[in-house]
C-alpha cells in the first residue's frame, strides 16, 4: 500500500488520486503554486515515489554495466538519471539517484520498485552489492534546485524550512511545460529513449556495452526514431483534460497516445504525447477529443539529442 504524507495534513492540502495517492496535488491553489516554482521558491512534496539504497563496493561498476548511464565515476553528491533497457532497446526501468560515497539511493515511480529491485537482484550473481527498499524510511522532495532525500519521520520539519508547500499539479504542469517524460506514464512497453528525449539525459553515449544499446546507437546514428515525443497545447474550450492513454488523432487515423496533462497557469492545458515520427509538426491532432497543436520534443529527423551546437 502506498504511504501517506503527513503534508497532507497542512492547511489546504488536497489528496492527488491513483498513481499519486499519498501526497498533495494541491494546496488550495495550483497556479499560485506553479508561479512559486518557477520563480524558484517553495518545495513538492514527492514522498510517494519509491525509494531503494545499493551498497557494497562494486555498487557504482556494476550498474554502469547494466544501466543506460556512465555510472563508474560518479561522484559523491551528484544526482545522476539512468535506465535499464531490454535486448530490443526498449525502456523497461527508470531511475534519478544519488551517490553518498558509502551507497547509492535512487527513486523511481510509485509502484516501479519492487520490479526494479527485483531486476537488479537477479543480475547480482558474485557482485558485492546490496539493495534495501527503504521507502518506509527516506522521502522524496523537490525544489527548483533540484531533488532532497529527506528523512520520512523529518518531513514536517523539513516543509517549515522548505515553504511555501506546492502540489503535485504545479510539479506536473512545469515538468510537461519542460517536455520531461513520466516512466510508465508518458511511456509504454515499446519506447526507446530516442523516442522521449532521454538522450543524453539519461544516456550515455560514450561508455562500454549494456543491453539494448545497439538499438540506441542505431537509432541515434540514422536521427529518425519510430516515434517522438511531443508538447500538446490543447483547445480550453472544454474544462477537461485528456485521459492518460486515450488514442491520438490525424482526421480518422490514431498515431499515437497521450501521456500525462496538465493546466499550465500561463499556457492553459497542455499534454506530452507519442506520435508517429512522419507525423507532420505542424498538423493539428485530437487528444481524446480535444483539438491539439504541437511544440517539437524531439525532432521528426534527429531528434534534440544530436542537434549540433552552436557556439
Amino acid at each position: 500500500m502506498p504511504l501517506t504524507s503527513p503534508l497532507l495534513d497542512l492547511p489546504g492540502a488536497v489528496s492527488a488520486e491513483g498513481v499519486d495517492a499519498g501526497v498533495a496535488a494541491h494546496y488550495g491553489s495550483f497556479n499560485r503554486e506553479q508561479r512559486s516554482l518557477a520563480q524558484g521558491e517553495g518545495f513538492v512534496d514527492l514522498s510517494h515515489r519509491d525509494v531503494l539504497r545499493i551498497t557494497g563496493p562494486d555498487r557504482l561498476t556494476w550498474l554502469h554495466s547494466l544501466t543506460t548511464q556512465h555510472l563508474s565515476d560518479l561522484q559523491p553528491g551528484t544526482w545522476t538519471q539512468s535506465l535499464v533497457l531490454s535486448p530490443q532497446g526498449h525502456v523497461e526501468h527508470a531511475f534519478t539517484g544519488v551517490d553518498d560515497g558509502e551507497a547509492l539511493t535512487v527513486h523511481t515511480e510509485p509502484g516501479a520498485g519492487q520490479p526494479l529491485r527485483e531486476f537488479l537482484q537477479r543480475m547480482v550473481f558474485m557482485t558485492r552489492v546490496e539493495m534495501t527498499d527503504v521507502t518506509g524510511e527516506v522521502a522524496v522532495a523537490w525544489r527548483p534546485k533540484g531533488y532532497d532525500l529527506v528523512p520520512r519521520e523529518k518531513l514536517t520539519a523539513y516543509a517549515e524550512a522548505a515553504g511555501p508547500a506546492c502540489g503535485l499539479w504545479a510539479f506536473e504542469a512545469l515538468r510537461i511545460e519542460r517536455g520531461e517524460p513520466r516512466f510508465g506514464m508518458d511511456t509504454d512497453q515499446r519506447t526507446i529513449p530516442n523516442e522521449a528525449g532521454w538522450i543524453p539525459s539519461a544516456v550515455h553515449l560514450d561508455k562500454g556495452c549494456y543491453r539494448g544499446q545497439e538499438t540506441v546507437a542505431r537509432v541515434h546514428t540514422l536521427g529518425r526514431p519510430p516515434r517522438r515525443l511531443t508538447l500538446l497545447h490543447l483547445d480550453g474550450s472544454e474544462n477537461r483534460l485528456p485521459a492518460r492513454g486515450a488514442e491520438l488523432r490525424l482526421g480518422d487515423k490514431v498515431v499515437g497516445f497521450v501521456g500525462t496533462s496538465a493546466r499550465h497557469h500561463e499556457l492553459g492545458p497542455i499534454a506530452l504525447a507519442l506520435v508517429k515520427r512522419n507525423v507532420a509538426i505542424d498538423a493539428t491532432l485530437e487528444a481524446d477529443g480535444l483539438v491539439a497543436s504541437q511544440e517539437v520534443v524531439v525532432d521528426p529527423e534527429v531528434g534534440l539529442h544530436v542537434r549540433p551546437k552552436l557556439r
